[in-house]
C-alpha cells in the first residue's frame, strides 16, 4: 500500500471541506496521511446489476455477430449504380 505523509500543515492551506471538520483553522497545523484505497481500484467479482436495462439485447439473434450488424445498419440503401439495395 502506497502512503504519503505531509507534516506541518497549515489548515487554511487544508480543502474546505477538511477544514470544516477542524476546530480552530486560523492558527492549527496538521499532519495529513493520504492512503492508497486498494479497495476502490479492485475490480468486483461476480458484479450484478439491479438495472434492468442491462443487458437487454444479450438474447437477441440478430445481433449475435456485433459487427456484422453495425456494418448492416450503416451500410447505404443504394448500390453504386443507384439501384436499391436487398437487406
Amino acid at each position: 500500500m502506497t502512503s504519503i505523509v505531509i507534516a506541518h500543515v497549515p489548515v487554511a492551506d487544508l480543502p474546505l471541506a477538511w477544514r470544516a471538520k477542524l476546530v480552530d483553522p486560523a492558527t492549527t497545523f496538521v499532519t495529513v496521511r493520504i492512503d492508497e484505497d486498494t479497495q476502490a481500484t479492485a475490480p468486483a467479482e461476480n458484479f450484478v446489476t439491479a438495472d434492468p436495462i442491462f443487458g437487454m439485447w444479450r438474447d437477441r439473434e440478430d445481433m449475435a455477430d456485433v459487427t456484422g450488424y453495425v456494418r448492416s445498419i450503416r451500410a447505404s440503401r443504394f448500390n453504386d449504380d443507384g439501384s436499391r439495395r436487398e437487406k
